[in-house]
């Protein structure tokens, strides 16, 4: 990044990337594009509360690699990751605004939520940073209420949608398929000596937020070419698993994707996971489950 050039600044989680972060980020491209600035957004990793609260059990939707795919992908030049640790926390709101956005970033416009606090113990608020524009010449568009709202609410919602399975539902508040990104790891091959071998996935970010148990229909770009396929979420207690597990079952398609890092959206939610009487049952029950797969996706090409 080249810190000497102006930058339009814009500061946030911008977890999921939805709909009504898009419309932030579409605000910033196009004011940098106006001004013949660099559209910059500044989000900061880990999240405050894995690091003040020590909490473990907040999930998020995307990786912080995710993340900077994804703003990328919606005209975003610079993504700035700062490490958030416990001394940048004790930054004043000045030191905050000086040091960083200013001397690091040259910011020449920020574009910000009304609610938007900031500094040691989130002490400063929009009206401090209209003070500081003045005091280091930068200017200030506000986001109103009515859009921040917008932001607030969807990601809430995706999680629970999310939590609950619903992964249609979160994908209209997402604006694109939901996805998860991981290894290609050995299982138990229970899969094969079935017919439905399976690619199990390994996701080695712990915070990375993965949808309810359950039977999903889901599609990867492989060799370039999109592959479909049904995805199981859970502790396959019809022999007894204890652990969660994520596996993929690709149609049309036999080449070894072990050690292979692979992308996966999720499309459809078919069932819940079920304890099944014996094997037999199973196999029966996932023939079913292609079939519902399979009418799902020729629905889409029609």
């Amino acid at each position: 990044m080249n810190s000497t050039l102006p930058k339009v600044t814009t500061i946030g989680t911008f977890d999921g990337i939805h709909i009504g972060h898009q419309k932030i980020l579409k605000q910033v491209v196009q004011l940098a594009k106006t001004k013949g600035y660099i559209p910059v957004v500044l989000t900061l990793f880990p999240h405050p509360r894995m690091v003040l609260q020590k909490d473990d059990s907040i999930k998020l939707l995307n990786t912080i690699e995710e993340r900077i795919e994804l703003l990328k992908t919606y005209g975003i030049e610079d993504v700035i990751v700062k490490t958030f640790t416990k001394d940048f926390a004790n930054l004043s709101a000045k030191d905050y605004v000086k040091q960083i956005l200013i001397d690091e970033l040259n910011t020449k416009e920020i574009v910000i939520g009304y609610d938007h606090h900031f500094g040691k113990n989130r002490s400063a608020n929009i009206t401090d940073l209209l003070d500081f524009a003045k005091l280091y010449k930068f200017n200030v568009q506000e986001i109103s209420a009515q859009d921040l709202e917008q932001v607030t609410v969807s990601s809430t919602k995706i999680r629970t949608a999310l939590n609950l399975g619903q992964v249609a539902l979160a994908n209209s508040y997402l604006g694109y398929n939901f996805f998860i990104s991981g290894t290609v790891i050995k299982g138990k091959g229970l899969g094969r000596t079935i017919n439905f071998p399976t690619a199990n996935i390994h996701i080695s970010a712990s915070y990375k937020l993965i949808p309810n148990n359950g039977v999903y229909v889901v599609k990867s770009k492989i060799n370039n070419k999109w592959v479909y396929g049904m995805m199981n979420i859970g502790t396959n207690p019809t022999v007894n698993g204890k652990t969660q597990s994520i596996e993929v079952h690709y149609f049309n398609f036999n080449k070894d994707l072990y050690n292979t890092e692979i992308k996966i959206e999720f499309l459809k939610r078919l069932r819940n996971e079920e304890k099944f009487k014996n094997i037999e049952v199973l196999k029966g029950q996932l023939y079913k489950d292609k079939e519902d797969a399979m009418a799902f996706i020729n629905a889409l090409d029609e």
